[in-house]
């Protein structure tokens, strides 16, 4: 019988020891997704005329500047994600499941439609690119149009107002955040679900809010971090 390696851990003790701690600079992916979002939107807003029903001239002129917006919503996804998981380390075990809920899922559908919607508007350059002559004007091309704005201004921007909702929520009855940004962001929510549908610069507030939100909770890491 050969006799246990020293590495191997003794009966009854657990596997891991120490769990992971989230870096306090980790909240810098907040501020990350904000400028990158608003980069692409900006992007988007400069080159697709606002008008759904338009027939496509911009992918005559703007094809390259909306590609390079498209390119930036991954990154964005990614540092999403990793601000996800900053608010709920902010949160730790103050953390009500009925809300934690709400508002995981509704950052991730958020985040999954506004992929689809990048998808579908690449869609739209990547058919351009091989038939140009009839794509423009055509049906497909109406359709295609529509469901990028619809699923982006009324769907996903939606579910990012569920977010701020629920967020603030979180953030006032925990103490995680600023009073003011909790409330900031139940008035920047409202504006969304009303007017998300008819405008294009409305959308720029969730990223800016989420960068305002990134801002203090790094801040604040820092200054406990230089009291320790």
């Amino acid at each position: 019988m050969t006799e246990p390696s020293a590495r191997e851990p003794e009966a009854g003790l657990p596997l891991v020891g120490v769990g992971l701690k989230t870096p306090r600079a980790a909240a810098i992916a907040g501020i990350v997704f904000s400028l990158l979002l608003m980069t692409s939107l900006g992007l988007l807003r400069l080159s697709v005329p606002a008008d759904p029903h338009e027939v496509g001239a911009w992918l005559q002129t703007s094809r390259r500047r909306v590609s390079l917006a498209l390119n930036l919503v991954p990154f964005a996804g990614i540092a999403f994600m990793w601000f996800l998981g900053v608010l709920r380390d902010r949160l730790g075990a103050r953390e009500d499941r009925f809300f934690a809920t709400v508002f995981l899922g509704s950052g991730l559908m958020f985040l999954g439609m506004l992929f689809v919607a990048a998808a579908a508007i690449g869609g739209i350059i990547l058919a351009y690119a091989i038939a140009p002559g009839t794509l423009t004007g055509s049906s497909t091309f109406a359709f295609a149009r529509a469901f990028s704005y619809d699923i982006m201004h009324i769907y996903a921007f939606k579910m990012a107002a569920v977010f701020m909702m629920t967020t603030s929520t979180l953030l006032l009855y925990t103490h995680a955040a600023a009073r003011s940004i909790a409330l900031l962001g139940y008035a920047s929510a409202l504006a969304l679900l009303i007017a998300s549908g008819f405008s294009d610069w409305i959308l720029f507030v969730f990223p800016a809010w989420v960068l305002l939100v990134s801002a203090y909770v790094l801040i604040d890491n820092l200054r406990r971090e230089s009291r320790l």
